[in-house]
């Protein structure tokens, strides 16, 4: 998962609106969620592993997080359900986003991802226009790539 210091960094760059819904990925136990939901109208969080969300679940409740609502699911899938979305946060490293989360955020959306490229990546904040996202590089940064978010491998001579 993301290090405090680039979640934080992340999450400024989203600028984030007291009447946006935000779509947090792979959440882990809903730190990130907490603390959008102190900004947000509300948030989805979604986390792959149940046992992981079910702990988020319970911190956030502890913590009075009636803005928030745990998912459990594949992060790369997202939440259409209750879409669309103002802003998406990416908890973890990525190759590429995958059209599916694309097409879940409004226009003029926001959406923040750590984009890996071997040892180091670059967060990048992209914004929805036009029917496509249109991507800043913001700063450097470090993380695993979340499964459902690598590149298609294929072999090349």
């Amino acid at each position: 998962l993301l290090e405090p210091r680039t979640l934080a960094k992340m999450l400024d760059a989203l600028d984030l609106r007291p009447d946006d819904l935000v779509l947090d990925l792979a959440v882990g136990t809903g730190y990130s969620s907490a603390v959008i939901g102190r900004v947000a109208q509300a948030v989805v969080a979604v986390e792959a592993e149940g046992s992981l969300a079910a702990e988020a679940e319970a911190v956030l409740a502890d913590l009075g997080g009636g803005r928030v609502v745990v998912e459990v699911g594949a992060p790369e899938a997202g939440a259409p359900q209750h879409g669309p979305y103002d802003a998406m946060n990416l908890q973890g490293g990525i190759e590429t986003l995958p059209e599916a989360l694309g097409a879940q955020l409004k226009e003029g959306g926001r959406v923040v991802g750590l984009f890996v490229d071997g040892p180091l990546g670059t967060v990048r904040l992209g914004v929805r226009r036009s029917g496509g996202i249109h991507w800043r590089d913001l700063f450097n940064a470090g993380a695993p790539v979340l499964p459902g978010f690598a590149r298609e491998r294929s072999f090349a001579l």
